[in-house]
């Protein structure tokens, strides 16, 4: 399986992928269920022998999208924490977070016209860094307007300094019929590989689920946390069934979980699993969710960059172990 591959067909490949999604996500969901403690993954998103080699030197657990690609599970949102304009020494800090999150193996860059200049820093970043290898570009559309939508489109292309992108998505799900009709022509003529929707904060889930259903979509976004698990009913298995990749927002809602937990011990599980911080057992308890492509917590530091990488290395809970990890946090916030 190849690793963000440039294929750009719009059949054969996606249908592939799609079938080795679900492939994958059947055994995965069945071994994080069978209780028999923490797992270990191979680097293709299946549960993997353990005993063999250090954790720390192990790659990063990484899960198929509908095209084929495979995308390490941990990438990085960029709202707010980006948006910093012309300040150059902020620049300067956030192309070192960018250096760290390559460095760790990093794929998932998710930005938007909504965050004011980061799209623009991200492309200066890239440009110091001369576009790292493994970069997966993915942007949104954030107007009711179809016009402005391509303008919007440009934009994202000329401040990233790319011509072809990972992915696009409708944006709080903003006019997203109107959107995906001339995304579509995009992803036709491979300037984009895969389309989605976005939303946030836990909201329309109801027409969320609408759109799975039947708007020819690759991937949706949305919030989920280990105090946020609305979206485990119904959205999760509906983006699965339709081999649909879900990419996560707001894995720390909004910093509140690493505050509230500030001081708190971690439990005698963490070593079970690798964690030194809350922040990285927090995104473990969401990656470990074997329908889950993707998270993409912000940092505007190059420190806590690393830590949140290295969340996608190394033992992952099982099903027993994420219930004891989402009862310790509602016990302690």
């Amino acid at each position: 399986m190849q690793r963000f591959s440039d294929c750009t067909c719009t059949c054969t490949c996606s249908s592939d992928g799609r079938r080795r999604l679900l492939k994958m996500v059947a055994p995965a969901f069945a071994a994080s269920l069978s209780g028999a403690g923490p797992l270990a993954w191979a680097a293709d998103g299946s549960p993997a022998e353990t005993g063999k080699g250090s954790l720390a030197a192990t790659p990063p657990l990484t899960r198929p999208l509908p095209d084929g690609t495979v995308l390490p599970v941990i990438g990085m949102g960029s709202w707010i924490t980006f948006n910093v304009g012309n300040d150059e020494q902020a620049i300067a800090e956030r192309t070192r977070v960018l250096r760290s999150f390559f460095d760790h193996g990093g794929g998932m860059i998710d930005s938007s016209p909504m965050y004011g200049s980061s799209e623009a820093v991200i492309g200066r970043c890239l440009t110091a860094l001369e576009h790292p290898g493994g970069l997966f570009a993915a942007s949104k559309i954030w107007t009711s307007s179809p016009s402005e939508g391509r303008e919007q489109w440009q934009d994202s292309r000329r401040l990233w300094g790319l011509d072809t992108f990972g992915l696009m998505q409708v944006h709080n799900l903003v006019a997203w019929r109107e959107q995906l009709a001339w995304l579509a022509d995009e992803k036709a003529a491979g300037r984009v590989r895969l389309l989605g929707v976005t939303t946030s904060h836990g909201r329309r889930h109801d027409l969320l689920a609408k759109i799975i259903g039947e708007a020819p979509i690759d991937a949706v976004q949305l919030s989920y946390s280990v105090v946020n698990r609305a979206v485990e009913e119904r959205l999760l298995p509906m983006a699965a069934q339709r081999g649909i990749a879900v990419i996560v927002n707001r894995p720390f809602v909004r910093g509140e979980l690493p505050r509230r937990l500030r001081g708190a011990p971690l439990p005698g599980w963490a070593a079970e699993i690798d964690c030194q911080t809350w922040a990285q057992a927090l995104l473990k308890w969401i990656v470990s969710n074997p329908l889950v492509s993707c998270a993409i917590p912000a940092t505007s530091r190059a420190d806590h960059m690393a830590q949140n990488m290295s969340a996608a290395r190394g033992p992952m809970p099982d099903a027993a172990l994420r219930a004891r990890i989402a009862a310790d946090v509602a016990r302690l916030i």
